[in-house]
């Protein structure tokens, strides 16, 4: 039972699930909008949404404290200059998730998550 449980596992190991949060990440921050199936959605929010908080301070710690998670240079500094200062007035609920079809393949329930 997942009786508070914290975040969903995706039948992925640790770090194959901390590599895959990393690069929908950075793929989400660099397009704005992706496609993926809907819990993958789910917790690709928790996971940006707490980065995007962390970058809205916008010093060099804030870009330090972004750079550990997403090891990707650029991505970090267009979440810290462009887009967290965007959201400087915004309290939380920077992406907006929307159901979209059901995969053919395998049924799977899709959705695209973007930044508001």
């Amino acid at each position: 039972m997942r009786h508070k449980h914290g975040y969903r596992k995706l039948s992925r190991t640790s770090s194959h699930r901390k590599a895959l949060l990393k690069n929908l990440t950075i793929a989400l921050i660099k397009h704005g909008k992706i496609e993926t199936t809907l819990p993958k959605a789910k917790e690709l929010r928790r996971y940006a949404e707490k980065l995007v908080t962390k970058a809205k301070k916008g010093d060099a710690n804030a870009h330090k404290a972004v750079f550990s998670y997403l090891q990707h240079k650029a991505t970090t500094n267009k979440l810290v200059e462009e887009i967290a200062p965007e959201y400087s007035d915004r309290k939380g609920g920077y992406t907006r998730i929307i159901r979209t079809r059901m995969r053919r393949g395998d049924a799977a329930e899709m959705a695209f998550i973007e930044l508001v």
